[in-house]
């Protein structure tokens, strides 16, 4: 029978395991998806900087076109792997025009044999926020900072934001949640279902607050995001061909290849390759998004964040990762060149 002393040196131990630590320097992005279970963060939105935006978010919609692998380049002393890997893409979508991809993959629906290849490409949204931090339990673990401008920036998951949009339509709310005198701080509660992460209990306050004295001089000092400023850039003609080109060669299970599409769209973990610069490398690191906190939220566009910052990779992908792990390669294969066949029926038509 151990001693109290060994049970309270086992349970210190397993106290101090549990808890996470930040390195120096964190991002504007408030990592909300890092806080402890059972705790929750206050945020207080704040309005776009962007007049024209009709609401105090944008949206941001991508793909994730996965690859079997990675071709090895000696030009840019990229190493051969035959692990997966995932590009993302933007969608046209995003910018309020037509998708040629989003297009050719609504049509597989039709088809009860294909939506499970239709939901591996259809789009992924996640939503951008601003706004304070009023109630941080991540306040005091050892390595995180706090940035010197409080207004932080928040990616949101669709879990997340389906709350937030459904609060919004209760007659209960009278005054816009952003509002500086008669506002609502928005609760993110981090629970678990099964073995993720769960935000279906984050809601918004029941009283309204009003902006500090202090946020109010930090707004006027450091000034507000204009939210779109964050979202990828808006493919070209050209970059949509390109597009095309890795979206066919995915749903044929080929590997990424650095050299025809470096300079465009890169896998975690490679480095964009510079068409200008001829002896430009591009660095592979063995590190996957299904490798970091299942516990997370959601993906970053920008392939050169933070460990914290990918760790948003997982939690709405998580079921996604599950379906096409169960699927039959074989089967796929079929559906596969089924599907390439309509692609490129329809580029002829």
């Amino acid at each position: 029978m151990p001693s109290l002393k060994e049970i309270r040196a086992k349970l210190a131990a397993q106290e101090n395991k549990s808890k996470k630590t930040f390195a120096p320097g964190d991002s504007q992005i408030y990592p909300h998806w890092n806080i402890a279970e059972d705790t929750t963060a206050g945020v207080r939105f704040l309005n776009d900087a962007d007049e024209n935006n009709p609401y105090f978010w944008v949206e941001r919609n991508l793909f994730k076109f996965p690859f079997n692998g990675v071709k090895g380049s000696t030009k840019h002393n990229v190493e051969p792997s035959s692990a997966e890997v995932v590009v993302q893409i933007p969608c046209m979508e995003m910018y309020d025009e037509k998708d040629p991809v989003l297009d050719e993959v609504r049509t597989w629906f039709k088809d009860p044999t294909m939506e499970d290849m239709g939901r591996k490409y259809w789009k992924k949204r996640s939503y951008f926020f601003q706004g304070f931090v009023n109630e941080d339990p991540m306040e005091g673990t050892e390595g995180y900072v706090t940035p010197e401008n409080p207004i932080r920036r928040f990616t949101i998951s669709p879990q997340i934001f389906g709350l937030i949009k459904s609060s919004l339509m209760d007659p209960d709310i009278e005054e816009l949640p952003t509002d500086e005198k008669a506002g609502l701080d928005f609760k993110i509660k981090k629970t678990t279902k099964g073995s993720y992460a769960d935000y279906s209990s984050s809601t918004w306050a029941r009283k309204e607050s009003a902006i500090s004295e202090e946020q109010l001089a930090a707004i006027e000092k450091h000034g507000l995001y204009d939210l779109k400023s964050f979202l990828p850039a808006k493919p070209t003609e050209n970059v949509l061909k390109v597009i095309m080109e890795m979206f066919e060669a995915s749903v044929e299970g080929e590997a990424y290849d650095v050299e025809k599409w470096g300079q465009y769209f890169t896998p975690f973990g490679i480095k964009k390759v510079d068409a200008k610069d001829a002896n430009a490398t591009a660095v592979v690191e063995d590190k996957r998004a299904e490798k970091l906190d299942v516990k997370s939220d959601d993906i970053p566009f920008d392939t050169e964040k933070t460990t914290e910052e990918v760790a948003a990779t997982v939690e709405d992908k998580v079921e996604e990762v599950k379906e096409e792990k169960v699927e039959e390669k074989s089967s796929g294969d079929d559906k596969a060149q089924d599907i390439l066949k309509m692609i490129r029926s329809r580029q002829k038509a």
